[in-house]
This record gives structure tokens, C-alpha cells and sequence, in this order.
């Protein structure tokens, strides 16, 4: 395949070029989703797009299924099959300034769009490993579920008077089980069913619902 070369940055308004060891104080936030969901991690300098492309699917907990690509100074770097610049470049290699902004997009057909900011320029500590994730909150959506304006029509659908309904009959259920003892409702074949179709949607909502972050488990995946 034909790949565009990158377009390398002008010496002349650039600064130069940090350390090839510093390493990068990054944000990343999903755009188009409530709430919002951001994680802020470190990451080698040295690190080539490619390489910051499966640091931001493991921070934001995303599946790597799917094709993506960044946006830097106009020009689009990225998965091969989309005919954009090779992402096989160092971040060094862009001398990014604190406050820099680029765009990373996941997902050509649901189309996850993220901003990556850069926020600082570090000395590595020693003993300490990279990439790692610092802080951040809120999980990512589920794949393939429709992009953001799908996204927010399911977390809807996941705490609408539907979704009541099915947690008033579980409840209801429950408590003539429990409560009252009335444990011969197990044997009635249409309570059984009914049963089983509010179980499976429940179980269906919870990717919808808020969920609690855990930096801890990114940190193991890296």
C-alpha cells in the first residue's frame, strides 16, 4: 500500500528537541459523552503514534478492534487501511508544546473522537515504570454500540421507566419469594419466564450504566 510520508515539523519554529527520556503528561478525554470520561497518563516521548495508540485503548478501555487515527498539525496518521500518514513516528519527533491538542479518533463507522492534550514534560522517575495512568474517571462505552448519539440513547434506555418497571417486578418477585415465603411462584412456568426476561435485560442495561473507574486495573494491563 501506497503510505504518505509524514510531514516533519520546521526546525526553524520549533524549539529543540527535548531529551529523548523525558516523558509526556497526557489527557485524554471522549468528546460527545456524559459523563465525561478522561484518564491523564505518562508515556514515553520516545513512544511512536503507534505505540501511543495501544497505551490510549488500554487506558480508555476500549478493545483495539477497530481502525483509528490522529490528527496533527492537518495531517492524518494512522491505521494503514485508511491510507493516512504511517503512525510509526516518535512523539519527539512533533516537539510538542505544553497545551498541545490533538484529535485521536477510534471507530471509522461509530466513530469515538478524543482529545489528547499535552500537559507537561517530565523527567522519568526512577524505578518507576511506563506508560502509567495517574487519574481519570468514568469507563468507556461498550463497542459497536452505536457510536455516541447510540451511547446515549441506551444510557437512557438503561434508567428509563422501562428499566424501573423490570427493577420493581425483580423486586416485587423477590419479595413474595423471600419475605413471604411463597417459594411455590418458582414452579409457575410464566413467573419463570417473566422472571428470566427482566434478569436478561437488567444484565443487558448494566454496560449503560455509570461504572466506576479503577486506575488500578489499567495499570495492570499495561
Amino acid at each position: 500500500m501506497d503510505v504518505t510520508m509524514p510531514r516533519w515539523p520546521s526546525a526553524k519554529s520549533t524549539p529543540p528537541e527535548p531529551p529523548s527520556g523525558s516523558i509526556l503528561q497526557v489527557k485524554v478525554r471522549l468528546l460527545e459523552v456524559r459523563p465525561m470520561v478522561w484518564r491523564r497518563i505518562l508515556v514515553p516521548a520516545s513512544y511512536t503514534l503507534e505505540e501511543l495508540h495501544g497505551v490510549l485503548q488500554v487506558a480508555m478501555g476500549w478493545e483495539g478492534i477497530h481502525l483509528y487515527r490522529f490528527r496533527i498539525r492537518a495531517v492524518h496518521y494512522g491505521s494503514f487501511d485508511l491510507c493516512v500518514s504511517s503512525p510509526r513516528v516518535p512523539l519527539n519527533a512533533f516537539r510538542f508544546r505544553k497545551g498541545t491538542k490533538i484529535t485521536y479518533d477510534y471507530d471509522m463507522a461509530a466513530f469515538w473522537r478524543h482529545e489528547v492534550r499535552i500537559e507537561d514534560r517530565l523527567d522519568p522517575e526512577p524505578g518507576r515504570s511506563y506508560p502509567v495512568c495517574i487519574a481519570g474517571d468514568n469507563t468507556c462505552p461498550p463497542e459497536d454500540c452505536g457510536g455516541p448519539e447510540g451511547y446515549a440513547d441506551r444510557r437512557h434506555n438503561a434508567v428509563g421507566f422501562d428499566a424501573m418497571d423490570d427493577v420493581a417486578t425483580l423486586a416485587g418477585l423477590i419479595e413474595a419469594i423471600v419475605v413471604e415465603k411463597n417459594i411455590g411462584l418458582l414452579d409457575d412456568p410464566d413467573t419463570r419466564w417473566n422472571l428470566e426476561e427482566v434478569a436478561d435485560r437488567i444484565r443487558a442495561s448494566e454496560p449503560f450504566l455509570p461504572n466506576a473507574f479503577s486506575r488500578r486495573a489499567v495499570n495492570r494491563r499495561f
